[in-house]
Formats: C-alpha cells, sequence, structure tokens
C-alpha cells in the first residue's frame, strides 16, 4: 500500500535520472553521464589498461557511482531505487568499453544483479567482448558455513574497488587483477545491524518493521531479514556480537594485518559508529591483529534505515598498498 512520501523529491518516477544528473552536475571534473543512467570518468582511462565496471540500483548513495573517477572504477550502470538494471543497458557498457585488455565487471550478489550481469556477459560474447564477473559476497548473516552463492555482497565491494582500480592503473592483466581482487573478497567479511528500516522513496512503503527498543543483526541493505533480532544492546555488546563471527569467519589470528569499516546506512551518527568501532578494534588489538586500514563512514546507506554495516578484511601487503598508497580520485574516494 502506498503511503505519503516526504523527501525532497519531484516526480517519483524520476528520481534516478534527475538524482544522477544533480551528482554528475556536482563533480563534473570527475564523472559524467553517458547513456542512460551510466556514469563514466570525465576523463577515461587509457584503453591499453583493464577496465573496471559495476551495476546496481539507486538510492543507496554514494555507491556506486560516487567511486567512479581515476584509481577505482570506470563505469557504473544504475538501476531504479533498489532494483538492477536491465541486461541491455548492462551490455551497451560493456560495449562502450571493449577494449583488448578486458573488463572486470564487479557484482554484488543479488538476484537482479547477478541476473543482469549474467546475461549481459552472455550477450557480449557475440560482439567479442572480453569480461570476467567478479561477485562479491561478503555477508555472513546466514551463516558462516554458508556457500558463496548464498551470501550477500553488502558494501565490502567498494573496498574492492579501490584494490582492483589501482591494480589496474597499474597496468596488471585482466587475470592478474582478478586474482588480487578474488583474494581479497575471499578475506572479508561483512555483517549489518539494524534499528530502524527504510521507506521506499518512490511509494513511501516502510521496506521492513522493527519495534522500538529492538534491533536485528543481519539485516540486509534493502531491509531483508537477517534472523538476528534482540533488544537493542549497548555499544560494546553490539561491537562485540558483530566483530566476533567477522572475526571467526576470517580466522583472524595474532599478526594479521586487516581492514576495518563502519558503514553508516543512513540515520546513524558518527558518535555512536565511534564508539561501536572503538570496541571492535579494542578487541582486535586483544587478538594481536594490525589494524591498518579503518574507517567510519558513510559509503553505502539505505535512505533513512538506522544501523551500520561492520566490515573486516584480512590484507595482504599487495592490499595494503593498492588501498593505502595508490592514487584515487573518485568524488567519495580521494587518496593523493
Amino acid at each position: 500500500m502506498e503511503q505519503k512520501v516526504y523527501k525532497w523529491i519531484n516526480s517519483p518516477e524520476n528520481i534516478t535520472a534527475e538524482l544522477l544528473e544533480g551528482y554528475t552536475m556536482a563533480y563534473a571534473d570527475k564523472v559524467k553521464l553517458d547513456g542512460e543512467n551510466t556514469v563514466v570518468r570525465t576523463n577515461a582511462k587509457s584503453e591499453d589498461k583493464v577496465a573496471i565496471v559495476t551495476l546496481g540500483g539507486a538510492g543507496h548513495e554514494p555507491a556506486l557511482s560516487g567511486f567512479v573517477g581515476e584509481g577505482m572504477l570506470d563505469c557504473s550502470v544504475v538501476g531504479d531505487i533498489f532494483a538492477a538494471p536491465g541486461a541491455p543497458r548492462v551490455l551497451e557498457a560493456l560495449k562502450k568499453f571493449k577494449r583488448d585488455a578486458g573488463i572486470l565487471l564487479v557484482v554484488l550478489n543479488h538476484a537482479g544483479d547477478v541476473m543482469s550481469s549474467n546475461m549481459a556477459v552472455q550477450m557480449a560474447e557475440a560482439f567479442g567482448i572480453k569480461v570476467k564477473i567478479l561477485l562479491t559476497h561478503e555477508d555472513i548473516s546466514a551463516g558462516l558455513d554458508t556457500p558463496d552463492e548464498d551470501r550477500r555482497g553488502l558494501a565490502g565491494c567498494v573496498p574492492l574497488y579501490k584494490i582492483v582500480g589501482a591494480a589496474a592503473e597499474e597496468g596488471k592483466s585482466l587475470e592478474e587483477i582478478y586474482e588480487i581482487g578474488e583474494r581479497f573478497n575471499e578475506q572479508m567479511a561483512t555483517l549489518a545491524v539494524a534499528m530502524k528500516s527504510c521507506t521506499h522513496p518512490q511509494n513511501g512503503v516502510t521496506i521492513a518493521e522493527l519495534p522500538d527498543g529492538e534491533m536485528e543483526i543481519g539485516m540486509g541493505q534493502h531491509g531483508e531479514g537477517g534472523g538476528g533480532r534482540s533488544p537493542l544492546l549497548t555499544a560494546d555488546e553490539t561491537a562485540t556480537r558483530i566483530i566476533e563471527p567477522l572475526m571467526k569467519k576470517l580466522e583472524v589470528k595474532a599478526g594479521d594485518k586487516v581492514l576495518l569499516y563502519m558503514n553508516g546506512v543512513g540515520a546513524t551518527t558518527h558518535m555512536e559508529m565511534s564508539i561501536v568501532f572503538r570496541k571492535a578494534a579494542l578487541i582486535l588489538k586483544e587478538a594481536g591483529a594490525e589494524l591498518v586500514d579503518g574507517k567510519i563512514t558513510e559509503i553505502l546507506t539505505v535512505q533513512e534505515q538506522a544501523g551500520f554495516q561492520m566490515i573486516l578484511g584480512k590484507l595482504d601487503d599487495d592490499h595494503v598498498e593498492y588501498l593505502k598508497n595508490r592514487k584515487s580520485d573518485a568524488p567519495y574516494w580521494a587518496v593523493v
């Protein structure tokens, strides 16, 4: 049932097109529109280097288009709110970036995104386009032993964009970039928690219901249930409940170099996330892990959902180099 939408929008059906137009106007030196709801770099990468392309629905800003730019993505194909773009538009993007070096297509593991990307890649074969899919699947809410194909891709795609983007700028081959990215992908785990769901900005419908004073560990980035509902815990209790299974999944041990990101999903303050981060970082320190990359930020949001995604990754030396020391100049991720 449709409800009143209380947001600064115009026509609900024009949200995606208008937000992308505004976004590319604000950062015109870095990004531009090229075709229907497709964001590319203003200054294109040399065609002798692998192109990095991704796809996904709008409504999660700054993801995914906020990470198009030098040293990261070359192209983001944007679907409607919370919806995958169709395979024909993904194919058009692949055709634009056809090159001998090839294309790495980074796909978050959600049914629509996977279906569109698989269909587009199959169609791309007829045009002689060299493309390889890297599927992110770091959500552990379904269980530590859940097969990769049954785990969702969450905000962990963003540091992966930085790593593979830097490797592409360096001139690595498609096969080398895939290996670097997939190695990080397999050493990354994410777990989300929410205390309030979001509403769909086109119709005002609440995606999921959470009673006041309760939280749900494992809620997905479209309000999907995670099965971990409980009374609201303190920051330290919440941090412990989340970081411990992440560490168990990755088998974190003394001496490991790790990444720890707190990704706010819309309505949770940096104050709260900083307090949660503090406890998680202390637990990692007690385990002897070396925190080499930490962030408290908003890289993938879910409208006004209250909660966060905690991302933990074990980093090899090349991952540290690509994340921390290689230049990027995307609107929402710059390294000088």
